[in-house]
């Protein structure tokens, strides 16, 4: 994606889309653990970041939260991988998070974005998320066990 890099300040907190900040290790150890994307290997981390607008939470040089939107910047947008670590919860950092992803100039106009959850629904029906519509229509493929398989 070649995206330009962004930035929103609150006290002593920054969103940005600047790539270079990514503590990419941080991400990784994350997501490997988490329900969502268990065993993700690095390098389908690196690549999905690599086609995704991406957007990371800093406390001055420290990594704290981590998001990134899988879209063509034009019609459709699938929110992934969002997160804030242990102990930066409870202060609004995923809020202003999903503010700042919800105004960012290249996601307006999207006449679809979507995203799943088991544990978040709270959060992202505040900003306008809900069921599909017409989810008769739905369809995915799902590989539950697909990075197991990667080399």
């Amino acid at each position: 994606m070649n995206d330009t890099p962004r930035e929103w300040q609150r006290g002593e907190f920054v969103v940005s889309t600047d790539r270079s900040r990514l503590d990419i290790d941080l991400v990784h150890d994350y997501l490997a653990s988490s329900y969502w994307a268990a065993g993700m290997p690095r390098a389908v981390l690196e690549r999905g970041i690599e086609n995704s607008l991406i957007f990371g939470i800093y406390h001055g040089s420290r990594q704290v939260g981590f998001a990134r939107a899988i879209t063509d910047l034009a019609t459709y947008g699938y929110l992934s991988d969002v997160f804030v670590v242990e102990g930066y919860r409870g202060q609004g950092l995923s809020k202003w998070l999903m503010e700042c992803i919800l105004g960012h100039p290249e996601l307006q106009g999207l006449r679809r974005f979507a995203l799943f959850t088991r544990d978040a629904r709270g959060l992202y029906e505040r900003y306008g998320f809900g069921p599909p519509r017409g989810s008769s229509v739905y369809l995915e493929r799902w590989t539950p066990n697909v990075y197991a398989a990667t080399p």
